[in-house]
């Protein structure tokens, strides 16, 4: 099959497009790449690959890539509440309206598989597992944008949707803000750790599992499309307290407190039921113990001095 990633040389998109590519598809990548840095580099052999440097949000472009697709995965979007805060309109167009232009230009026999975040649920209710069913309540402007993208995708009937867990995972094109690479990556360089919220719940999911979820939903999208699901670890429902302690089995000298001194602006605080996909079939491969080990030995090779004297 064709494939289409919006988005492509991103955190996500440096995984699942090499993982498309081995499973014998072609992929087109529409990206600015803006960094300049070669996260698909090792994908050129592949004569199915090829890359167009634009903007998703430009519809001449999405006109002639779109018509040949058949299956599309927009990844293009200011990820994360802070992010989504320094530039709003940015936010707002890439996130929503992009998404909202590419759905209209879609034929019925097109898929449209569409990540969008678990932040949607806002607020959970203690020790009630958020469904698909349960009502969506963002906080940020980022979780609305990504909720009203995924109603637009789901109501044109060709799309079906994942609600990612917060992902983490070694990737070409790296992020160290999510919060198990976070986590992960202070224990690893500074051993120390100061935490707000801790008490704070949430669901995890390995970046490699993620992109096994994009080709299961290619896969089974003729009983799959339509619905939305929730796409996480079953058994990594935890706190940011827990999630240290977690990590504290790998690296005996993290040291970890909390405090009072900071704030979730998307107030994510809920647990996930990942049962739905799991039914279909899907099952993790990654465990959160494995993704810190892996993250530990990536961290060996990394710098984030960039601006330092040392």
């Amino acid at each position: 099959m064709k494939f289409l990633v919006t988005g492509g040389a991103g955190y996500i998109g440096s995984i699942l497009v090499p993982t498309i590519l081995e499973q014998g598809h072609s992929v087109t990548v529409l990206d600015t790449f803006a960094e300049g840095t070669p996260q698909l580099a090792a994908c050129c052999r592949y004569p199915g690959f090829d890359t167009v440097r634009g903007d998703a949000r430009d519809p001449q472009i999405l006109d002639a890539l779109i018509k040949t697709a058949d299956v599309i995965i927009p990844l293009a979007a200011l990820v994360g509440a802070p992010l989504c805060k320094q530039d709003p309109i940015a936010a707002t167009t890439i996130n929503r309206d992009a998404v909202v232009a590419l759905v209209e230009r879609t034929s019925p026999d097109q898929m449209l598989i569409y990540p969008t975040t678990n932040s949607g649920y806002g607020v959970g209710e203690k020790d009630k597992f958020c469904t698909e069913e349960t009502p969506l309540r963002p906080i940020s402007l980022y979780g609305r944008t990504k909720v009203e993208a995924e109603d637009a995708v789901l109501a044109r009937g060709n799309g079906a949707t994942l609600r990612l867990a917060t992902v983490f995972g070694m990737a070409p094109r790296m992020r160290l803000d999510l919060l198990v690479n976070d986590f992960t990556w202070r224990a690893t360089t500074d051993r120390a750790l100061v935490i707000f919220e801790g008490h704070f719940k949430r669901n995890f999911i390995h970046i490699r599992d993620v992109a096994k979820a994009f080709l299961h939903v290619t896969d089974q999208f003729a009983t799959m499309r339509g619905q939305a699901y929730n796409v996480g670890l079953s058994s990594a429902n935890l706190s940011k307290i827990e999630l240290c302690a977690q990590i504290k089995k790998h690296l005996p000298d993290f040291a970890y407190l909390e405090a009072p001194i900071g704030e979730d602006p998307d107030k994510r605080d809920y647990i996930v039921s990942n049962e739905k996909l799991e039914k279909t079939g899907w099952r993790a491969d990654w465990s959160l113990d494995d993704g810190i080990v892996e993250l530990i030995r990536g961290y060996r090779m990394l710098r984030s001095s960039r601006y330092s004297n040392v």
